[in-house]
């Protein structure tokens, strides 16, 4: 498993994690579970995405399948090369299928997901060798605040007996 948490190896990564986590608080606003994601080619931001399940009433329209989706688009090829993605929340078995998929060598993720994470926490599905391609994986990038938004949306959600 290539999970690593050192400090010098989390700060360069801030500034996109940033945005990805402008992306989770638009999600919030919008009632939707508060995950961004966005794709980097080159230090520019060529794909993202939030949640918009409830929105679009699409259970795959996940933060990181939606930030896929532009970064094709944008390089015009599925194949998602010298590409990283950051996301707020450790990527699910849809989403990790995904990144494999289109071939982004490199996945940053905020907090782990203790219930249907896919990188380190229950699956290591970027990570597997019998799979046609791996991912690097870097967790707990901006943990803290990626953790404390998803604490707050699900708190208010079950304040107004949501969720």
């Amino acid at each position: 498993m290539n999970f690593r948490t050192d400090e010098n190896l989390l700060q360069p990564h801030d500034r996109w994690m940033w945005a990805a986590l402008q992306l989770a608080r638009q999600a919030f606003e919008e009632g939707e579970v508060p995950i961004g994601a966005v794709i980097v080619h080159n230090e520019q931001i060529i794909g993202e995405g939030y949640n918009q399940r409830e929105t679009l009433n699409d259970p795959t329209a996940h933060a990181e399948m939606i930030a896929i989706t532009q970064a094709a688009q944008s390089l015009e090829s599925w194949r998602l090369l010298d590409c990283t993605i950051y996301v707020t929340l450790e990527p699910c078995p849809m989403c990790a299928g995904a990144i494999v998929l289109a071939r982004i060598p490199t996945v940053i993720y905020g907090t782990t997901d203790p219930k249907g994470g896919a990188c380190h926490t229950l699956y290591q599905i970027t990570e597997d060798a019998r799979l046609n391609h791996q991912a690097t994986v870097l967790g707990g990038v901006l943990q803290p605040e990626c953790r404390a938004i998803l604490q707050d949306f699900f708190a208010e959600q079950r304040a107004l007996g949501k969720k």
